[in-house]
C-alpha cells in the first residue's frame, strides 16, 4: 500500500509539473502572437486574443504563478517583437555575436518583467474574487503596467497594445483617450470574447448567458466608426511644399571619417534632384558631425537654400557655449531657430551609469553617445507663419512628447536614423507610432529617415507618400498645416490613468471587506 501511494503522488507530482509547463509554453506562444497586431502584420485582432490567453491562464492562480505565466508572455511578446536590437547591437554597436546574444536576452528578460507585474497585481488584487474582479483587475493593471514602461528608464513604448488600432476599428478613439485608453478598450473587447466563450461553454443553451457580452462585442467596434470621421482640428494657413531626402547611408558608413564627403554629396545631390520646394529635410544626423566644427558646410547649406528659394531642417550634432553637446536639428537659415532633442536613449545617447560603462568600452562602442538633453522651453520652429512640432527619432514614440508641441504646432515633424535596426521589424513599429501621433493630435506629421520609412503621414494617420527600407531618393509633397486640439492634446494620459487606479483601489478595498466577512 505504502509503494502504491508513493507511486501516486509521484504521478500526480509528475502531472502538475507537466501542467505548469504546459501553462508557461502557452503564455509564451500567447506572448509571440501579440507581435502579429504590429507592422509591418497589422494583423489587429491578434491584441485582443492575445492578452486574454494569458487572462484565462492566471485565472485563480496564485500571485506568484501567475507572475511567471505573465513574464513568460513577456518573452514571447519581446523576444520577437523586439528582436532587431541584436541586429543593431552585433552590426553597428560594435559587439561580438556572443556579447550581443546575452545583452539582447537580458534586454528582453528585464522587459518581460512589466507583463509579469501586471499579471501579479492582477492576481492580488483579484485573489478569491469572481470572474469580473479578476477580468477588471487584469485590465487596470495591464494599462498601468504599460504606461510605466513608457516611463521607468527613460521609457520603451513598443508594442503597447493602443497603437495595434491604427489600423484597426477602435482607431478613432486615439485622439480621445490616446494609446492607453484604446489599450484599455482592446482589453475591455478581448475580455467579453472571454466571457462569451465561457458562457458558451458552460451553458451552451442559455443564450441569455452567452448572447449580452457576444452582442456588446461586436456593437462596440461598429459604434466607435462613425469617431474616424469627427476632424478634431482644420486648416489653418497656407499649404507648404515639402520634400524629404533619404540618403540610404548606412550606419557603418555613416561615422566612418573616409566617407564623410561622400554623405554630404549624396544629401547634395538629392536636394537639387527636388522640384520647387519650400522646405527641404535632412534625417536625423544626415550631417554625422558637430555643425560648429563645419563652418565651411554651414555656409553652403545657406548659399543652396538662397539660390533655391527654400529653408531646410538638417539633422546634425550641435554644441553649445560651454562645451555641451546634442542631437540637433538645425534650420537654415539660422532665423527658423534650432531644435535640441529632449529625450534621449538611454546608453545610446547617454550612459546613465557612466562609471560602470567606462569600465567596459572593450565591449561595445557607440559613436556620440554621451549628449546633454536639450531644453523643455525651447522656442519652436517656424517657417513663415508655420510653426513646426519637431522630434527626433524616439521621441515620436511619446505621446507625451509629442503633445508638449502642441496646440501650437501646424504641422509634426520627425527625423530618424533607423539604419541602426536594418530591414527588421523596427522601421515598421517605429512607422507605425508616428502614424499613432498624427492620429491623436490631428495634425500631419512629416518623417524623414536616413535609410527609410520616409513618409508624409495626414492628420488620420494615412501614409499618402512613403519611401520603403534600403532606397534612395526623395519624397515630395505639399502638406496642409492645421489647427485645434484633440481631447488627448488638452488633457493627456491622466483621466485614463486616475481611473484605472480608481478601479485597482475599488477593488482592493471590497476584497479586503469580503475576507474580513469570512474570517469573522
Amino acid at each position: 500500500m505504502p509503494r502504491t501511494r508513493g507511486s501516486s503522488a509521484s504521478g500526480e507530482s509528475k502531472g502538475t509539473w507537466l501542467s505548469r509547463w504546459w501553462r508557461s509554453l502557452a503564455a509564451l506562444m500567447a506572448g509571440a502572437t501579440l507581435v502579429l497586431a504590429f507592422a509591418p502584420f497589422a494583423f489587429w485582432p491578434a491584441a485582443i486574443v492575445a492578452p486574454i490567453i494569458l487572462l484565462a491562464l492566471i485565472h485563480r492562480q496564485s500571485a506568484g504563478r501567475a507572475f511567471r505565466l505573465g513574464w513568460w508572455f513577456g518573452v514571447g511578446q519581446f523576444g520577437l517583437g523586439v528582436s532587431w536590437v541584436y541586429e543593431s547591437f552585433t552590426l553597428f554597436g560594435g559587439i561580438v555575436a556572443p556579447a550581443a546574444v546575452a545583452v539582447t536576452a537580458l534586454f528582453v528578460i528585464g522587459l518581460a518583467f512589466y507583463p509579469a507585474v501586471a499579471c501579479w497585481l492582477a492576481a492580488r488584487v483579484a485573489r478569491d474574487g469572481g470572474r469580473l474582479v479578476w477580468s477588471i483587475a487584469f485590465l487596470a493593471s495591464w494599462v498601468l503596467i504599460e504606461a510605466l514602461r513608457a516611463w521607468l528608464f527613460g521609457g520603451f513604448p513598443w508594442l503597447n497594445l493602443g497603437i495595434s488600432q491604427v489600423d484597426g476599428p477602435l482607431v478613432g478613439w486615439l485622439p480621445l483617450i490616446g494609446e492607453y485608453g484604446v489599450t484599455a478598450l482592446v482589453l475591455v473587447l478581448g475580455l467579453l470574447a472571454w466571457w462569451a466563450v465561457e458562457m458558451l461553454r458552460t451553458h451552451p443553451r442559455e443564450v441569455g448567458r452567452w448572447m449580452p457580452p457576444m452582442a456588446v462585442l461586436l456593437l462596440l467596434p461598429l459604434l466607435s466608426l462613425p469617431l474616424k470621421s469627427l476632424d478634431w482640428s482644420r486648416s489653418s494657413g497656407e499649404p507648404v511644399r515639402v520634400g524629404l531626402a533619404q540618403g540610404n547611408v548606412t550606419q557603418m558608413q555613416k561615422f566612418d571619417p573616409e566617407f564623410f564627403n561622400r554623405t554630404i554629396d549624396i544629401y547634395r545631390g538629392l536636394t537639387d534632384s527636388m522640384p520647387p520646394v519650400d522646405l527641404v529635410i535632412w534625417p536625423e544626423t544626415a550631417i554625422p558631425r558637430v555643425i560648429q566644427e563645419l563652418p565651411g558646410l554651414r555656409a553652403e547649406l545657406g548659399e543652396m537654400a538662397e539660390a533655391g528659394d527654400y529653408r531646410m531642417l538638417v539633422g546634425t550634432f550641435s554644441r553649445d557655449a560651454e562645451g555641451r553637446y546634442y542631437n540637433a536639428l538645425i534650420a537654415v537659415p539660422e532665423s527658423m531657430g534650432e531644435y535640441r532633442k529632449r529625450h534621449l536613449v538611454p546608453f545610446g545617447e547617454y550612459f546613465p551609469l557612466r562609471g560602470l560603462i567606462e569600465k567596459m568600452s572593450w565591449l561595445f562602442e557607440v559613436p556620440m553617445s554621451d549628449l546633454s538633453p536639450g531644453r523643455a522651453d525651447q522656442v519652436p520652429l517656424r517657417i513663415g507663419e508655420v510653426e513646426l512640432g519637431a522630434s527626433i527619432c524616439f521621441e515620436a514614440d511619446f505621446s507625451r512628447d509629442i503633445r508638449a508641441s502642441l496646440p501650437g504646432a501646424d504641422i509634426l515633424v520627425t527625423v530618424s536614423n533607423d539604419s541602426w535596426f536594418g530591414d527588421s521589424f523596427s522601421p515598421h513599429q517605429h512607422l507605425q507610432m508616428a502614424r499613432a501621433r498624427a492620429i491623436e493630435f490631428r495634425r500631419p506629421m512629416i518623417r524623414a529617415t536616413n535609410t527609410g520609412i520616409s513618409a508624409i503621414i495626414d492628420e488620420r494617420g494615412g501614409v499618402v507618400r512613403a519611401l520603403p527600407t534600403g532606397e534612395r531618393g526623395v519624397l515630395v509633397e505639399t502638406v496642409q498645416p492645421r489647427e485645434g486640439s484633440t481631447p488627448l492634446a488638452t488633457y493627456g494620459a491622466w483621466p485614463v490613468f486616475g481611473l484605472m487606479g480608481v478601479l485597482l483601489l475599488v477593488l482592493s478595498g471590497t476584497g479586503y471587506l469580503r475576507r474580513s466577512r469570512r474570517s469573522a
